[in-house]
């Protein structure tokens, strides 16, 4: 999720636990991923929420999460990769069989991966930042700008300019903080003696937020998130 790369994939007749598995279990030794240091998110198909699955995860060490029941959009940058990819010119009507789908998409993720600039992540590639080459990728286009700017500032009508910066951190559901809305409000209430969202009549809905595979009750149907939908890396 932080780097956008596509880490593993598979294309199969069917959806089934069994080959869920095997492309999970093959994807942590492929990463090399330790115990207790990945968390997958996923949304409520049979597949993720099998028995299979989370046994498998449970082996694993590896932590997971799940859309809240009916919300799409809780996975959106599952859904902008797949918007990308079906935007893609040469993206057919159908594929004839099996065998084409997986021809097609074999130089799509190569593309995806190392060609694509994504501007959710500074025009990187997702390679470079899986690869933690983002920092170097970005100085050494500053570099190229200053000399740019150095040799013809006059085209430079905005200043010197800057490099889109690498990204530092990368969430589904910010943590919308309750405590800074909490102090924010003390301070409030110290100068004006306005009621608290705590105390009764107040309709403002607190800021901390439910977890990610927790719905809302029958009270609150639509609890208030703050949800990042990346939708800037289609063409």
């Amino acid at each position: 999720m932080f780097s956008r790369a596509v880490v593993g994939w598979m294309i199969a007749e069917r959806e089934d636990a069994d080959l869920a598995e095997v492309l999970i279990a093959a994807t942590c030794a492929k990463e090399g991923i330790t115990p207790q240091q990945l968390t997958i998110h996923a949304d409520r198909g049979s597949t993720t929420t099998s028995k299979v699955v989370a046994e498998l995860l449970v082996d694993l060490g590896v932590a997971k999460t799940h859309s809240r029941p009916h919300v799409s959009n809780d996975n959106p940058f599952s859904e902008a990769q797949f918007k990308t990819m079906k935007y893609r010119p040469s993206y057919p009507d159908r594929f004839g069989s099996i065998m084409d789908a997986r021809a097609w998409a074999r130089p799509f993720f190569y593309w995806y991966n190392h060609i694509h600039r994504h501007s959710g992540i500074g025009l990187l590639s997702p390679a470079v930042v899986h690869a933690g080459q983002a920092k170097a990728q970005v100085a050494a286009r500053q570099e190229v700008l200053d000399s740019a700017y150095a040799a013809h500032p006059e085209r430079f009508v905005r200043g010197r300019p800057t490099a889109p910066p690498a990204p530092t951190a990368v969430w589904i559901n910010p943590p919308a903080s309750a405590r800074e809305l909490k102090t924010r409000d003390s301070s409030a209430n110290a100068l004006t003696g306005a009621p608290t969202a705590a105390d009764p009549g107040v309709s403002r809905v607190s800021a901390a937020q439910p977890p990610l595979d927790t719905p809302g009750s029958a009270a609150d149907p639509a609890p208030d998130r703050e949800l990042v939908v990346d939708t800037t890396n289609t063409p």
